[in-house]
């Protein structure tokens, strides 16, 4: 799981699209084509987003709920969250305290 998520994050588009989704979350394709368009002057094609939200999902970074013929996609920081707990930070801080 942890190569996908790396694979997926490995991409400026895709983060790209990430940060989309945490301003506003529930988007569907044409949304985010259309912000990533108006926005950032992203001149991709809808397959080619959709390509990058594929990848997402399998990631587990996007989490996909269809309502009718519309497809939302929303973030899910779950597997970010797995990773930073992988490898915790040490206090560096300062002098450590015992307490009594």
């Amino acid at each position: 799981m942890a190569d996908d998520l790396f694979k997926a994050l490995a991409d400026p588009t895709r983060r790209t699209i990430l940060d989309e989704l945490t301003e506003k979350s529930g988007q569907t394709l044409f949304e985010i084509c259309s912000r990533l368009s108006m926005k950032h002057q992203f001149g991709i094609s809808r397959q080619a987003v959709s390509q990058h939200l594929a990848v997402l999902e399998a990631a587990g970074l996007v989490e996909t709920r269809r309502e009718g013929r519309y497809k939302f996609h929303e973030l899910n920081t779950a597997p970010l969250r797995q990773i930073a707990e992988r490898w915790p930070v040490a206090d560096t801080s300062g002098p450590e305290k015992s307490t009594p």
